[in-house]
């Protein structure tokens, strides 16, 4: 496959805090407010959104690209769309392209939706006839049959944004940049949008896609890069980048505040957990059987104790939970081990809880830290639309009654 983008260096450079002239009156006025302020220069400060970033992308590939806000993201699909110029580098496109970028971009407020598509079209090269062959689809799909001749300017966000994605998808450029669109709009459009993108990447279509939505990610694209302080951090593999995103994203984020909140001088305390026999002991990397060991240590003596466990998603939604029996624990220190014949829960981050219990009194209760990941091949088909909790194998077969 040929390579249709292609970028070398690129860096964007911005200079924080730049202030306009006024003129002389407003000069005057701030020297007469404070005389002094006129020896105070005010300081150039400046700052890189992106800095030597490098990158092909071949035809027919979906790269996805991740990292926190502000790692500069949108700055390189900026300059990939010709939207603003990189200070350093340069990159080339080969091919007709599409963006999707903020809201607003693209199109004219005084325009109806309908001279909005037709002007959008043009700019991509299409002919007139091509663009009302997939008219009635576009409007279709938006669901604005009752607006497409309302000026733009009177439509509420998410019909501007329903109307700019059903363009920039149906319209068939060669290569489609898209900034988090997929994020905006009801639960059902974003849905249809995710369904319209797979198309798109089926087609043999180049698509570059920011999300923070992570399971998208993890659906759609063939390569992923993380963007990390105007930086490439990382790229290759989908499933490997995604995970080494949030398992940093688990670590870094988390403070000792769940922690805090624990009862000091108890009878007994969790303080460590993993994935026994992982490389890393707390990624979930392969779908087989495994054990995970809780460590506590026991303070004081106690007659019925008990262990409660749980697994959440992290929508904090309960994925499975577990009590024990009456447990004999001595004084010391002890490993609590539960093993799995496997864990087949869709890729992503979960929690553990855990606790220790007698009738009426919790001695110690903590969500474990760091959260496990779960970075295990995604089994879903890249046809569903719809995403559940587990991540099961199956085989299907159809047969024929005589």
């Amino acid at each position: 496959m040929d390579t249709v983008i292609r970028a070398k260096g690129l860096g964007k450079q911005y200079r924080r805090g730049l202030q306009v002239d006024g003129g002389l009156r407003h000069s005057l006025e701030a020297f007469l407010r404070s005389p002094l302020s006129v020896l105070r220069r005010p300081k150039d400060e400046t700052f890189w959104a992106l800095k030597d970033v490098s990158l092909e992308v071949r035809e027919g590939e979906v790269l996805g690209l991740i990292g926190r806000n502000g790692a500069g993201k949108t700055t390189l699909l900026k300059i990939l769309s010709r939207i603003t110029r990189p200070t350093t580098g340069w990159a080339e496109i080969h091919g007709r392209v599409g963006s999707l970028l903020e809201v607003g971009t693209g199109f004219h407020p005084e325009l109806t939706g309908r001279e909005n598509t037709f002007l959008s079209g043009a700019i991509l090269g299409m002919s007139k006839a091509e663009i009302e062959r997939k008219f009635d689809e576009i409007v279709a799909f938006a669901e604005l049959e009752k607006f497409i001749d309302t000026p733009v300017k009177h439509y509420s966000s998410g019909m501007y944004v329903r109307l700019a994605f059903a363009v920039a998808a149906h319209l068939e450029p060669e290569i489609l940049l898209v900034d988090e669109v997929l994020a905006v709009g009801d639960i059902n459009f974003q849905k249809k949008c995710l369904g319209k993108m797979g198309d798109v990447a089926r087609a043999g279509r180049t698509v570059v896609l920011v999300s923070h939505q992570l399971n998208q990610i993890r659906r759609l694209c063939h390569r992923v890069m993380w963007i990390d302080g105007g930086q490439i951090r990382q790229s290759g593999n989908t499933h490997e980048v995604v995970s080494a995103y949030e398992t940093r994203m688990a670590r870094g984020e988390q403070t000792g505040s769940r922690d805090e909140q624990r009862r000091t001088g108890a009878k007994a305390r969790f303080f460590k957990w993993e994935i026994v026999g992982s490389s890393d002991p707390y990624v979930l990397a392969h779908l087989e059987s495994l054990t995970v060991k809780f460590t506590a240590e026991v303070f004081g003596p106690m007659s019925e104790l008990r262990h409660g466990i749980a697994l959440y998603n992290h929508e904090q939604r309960l994925i499975w939970g577990w009590t024990s029996q009456r447990l004999d624990l001595q004084i010391g220190l002890h490993e609590l081990c539960h093993s799995f014949p496997m864990l087949p829960i869709r890729p992503g981050r979960y929690s553990w809880h855990v606790s220790l219990f007698e009738e009426g009194e919790v001695f110690d209760e903590w969500y474990c830290m760091p959260d496990m990941i779960v970075a295990t091949s995604d089994l879903q088909s890249p046809y569903d639309h719809w995403t559940g909790i587990l991540n099961l194998v199956t085989r299907f077969e159809t047969k024929s009654k005589p």
